[in-house]
């Protein structure tokens, strides 16, 4: 899945009574896993805020790790970022040879950052599916944002047979490229792109489209959305913005940067997490068409040219692309105030950690190494977030106490539910990142 290239707020320097080991300096909007703005991995154990659960272990060491999956019990593919890998994990250990080797451009928030898996009944086969940043032969420089398809081998021991299903922007960069990727309820791929920024230059304004929300922008060129496609990377019928390509792969635009999707099991509706430049992290609930805000407005503040507040944004704000009619804004459900970068977002579909948290919320975070846990409400398309948070405005540490599922990871990268029914949590770390059970 993130893929994940998260981002970290210019110039914060944040303690939390639920951080653990995170490095505090000074750093630029875009600084990321290059630059270690993170909760670190710490030799405690992780605490947990439900006394009846426990967490473990189960692996360290992996290097840069920023999405697994499982291909069968006690089995777990985990993509690394930084060298192009995918590893596999048996029983809590690490099989030697890789599945595969690609080569990634790494710098900041590019690399090997998505996987997800889907059987084919058809043909007995499984399918897996790797977002990476493509190397170019020129340092420094990428070839693009791709998406490929590959064989997995009756043993998951090897992936081949590549083929090539998008090709996404890369520029300017190298921040916010995404990268979660997530077979849907549908069969089709679901994947995160973020805007492609690059910090502390102008340059990023060349390349501004109308899936940011500028008015006179480019046409949609692939970034700044959750786009859907096709296992063969065909589009999804006519496409629910526009019948052109690429606006007719988007499936939600407006959107800064993401590092979490999931699907409601109930109901199907798709889930994310967003992140903001120094405020308005996000959880929004995305509705085809759905127009997160970004660069007008984020979390609920309009935003100016320097990405600062300006004000609240209205319920039905003026001046954003909405390809005629066929895109709507609606607010988040829940908006942090001071960033904590959340990451992966993952619906419990399980009872083996408690009936109480069945098919509910968790969403992990980078900066402070969280685990955030929400209801639903009965509609099943708003949080009940209880009284601390009614006005859907995370301020204080204090209001988000209620909803703290645990801490103390390092920064998280990636949630899973494994056959087995238990949370497996990924973390971040350039050699020691771990993946631990919580049951």
């Amino acid at each position: 899945m993130l893929g994940i290239s998260l981002l970290v707020p210019g110039a914060i320097l944040l303690l939390s009574i639920y951080s653990v080991g995170v490095i505090l300096v000074g750093l630029t909007e875009y600084d990321l896993f290059a630059f270690a703005a993170r909760a670190k991995v710490t030799e405690s154990n992780p605490t947990l805020s439900d006394p009846n659960l426990n967490v473990e272990l189960l692996v360290k060491g992996l290097r840069a790790p920023t999405s697994m999956v499982f291909v069968g019990p006690n089995d777990i593919l985990v993509t690394q970022k930084n060298d192009g890998t995918v590893i596999r994990i048996v029983n809590g250990t690490k099989v030697i040879q890789p599945l595969i080797t690609v080569p990634v451009a790494s710098k900041d928030e590019r690399g090997l950052l998505g996987l997800d898996v889907s059987n084919n009944p058809t043909d007995n086969k499984t399918d897996a599916f790797l977002f990476y940043t493509e190397k170019g032969p020129v340092k420094g420089e990428a070839l693009g944002n791709r998406i490929y398809k590959y064989e997995l081998d009756k043993n998951a021991t090897k992936l081949s047979k590549p083929q090539l299903l998008l090709d996404l922007p890369w520029a300017p960069g190298p921040g916010h490229n995404g990268g979660v990727l997530k077979i849907g309820p549908d069969n089709n791929i679901y994947v995160t792109i973020g805007d492609m920024a690059r910090s502390g230059s102008n340059e990023s304004q060349l390349y501004e489209t109308q899936a940011q929300n500028v008015q006179g922008g480019k046409k949609a060129d692939g970034r700044a959305g959750i786009l859907r496609i096709t296992q063969d990377g065909k589009p999804v019928d006519e496409g629910i913005l526009g019948a052109s390509y690429p606006l007719n792969l988007y499936f939600a635009y407006g959107i800064k940067n993401s590092f979490g999707i999931d699907f409601d099991p109930l109901t199907g509706n798709l889930w994310d997490t967003e992140n903001g430049p120094a405020y308005g992290d996000e959880i929004n609930l995305v509705e085809p068409g759905f127009n997160s805000g970004w660069k007008k407005i984020h979390g609920i503040w309009y935003v100016n040219g320097m990405l600062a507040k300006t004000g609240i944004a209205s319920a039905a704000p003026k001046d954003l692309v909405d390809f005629v009619n066929k895109g709507t804004y609606s607010s988040p459900e829940l908006t942090w105030d001071l960033s904590v970068a959340p990451t992966a977002l993952k619906f419990l579909d399980t009872e083996k950690l408690g009936s109480e948290y069945k098919n509910n919320i968790l969403v992990g975070d980078i900066k402070f190494g969280n685990i955030y846990y929400f209801k639903l409400n009965h509609d099943r398309k708003s949080l009940d977030l209880g009284k601390g948070l009614t006005d859907k405005i995370a301020q204080t540490e204090e209001e988000l106490s209620d909803v703290v599922f645990g801490h103390g990871f390092g920064g998280i990268t990636d949630l899973e539910v494994g056959p087995d029914g238990f949370l497996y949590v990924l973390v971040y770390d350039k050699n020691d990142g771990r993946i631990y059970r919580i049951h």
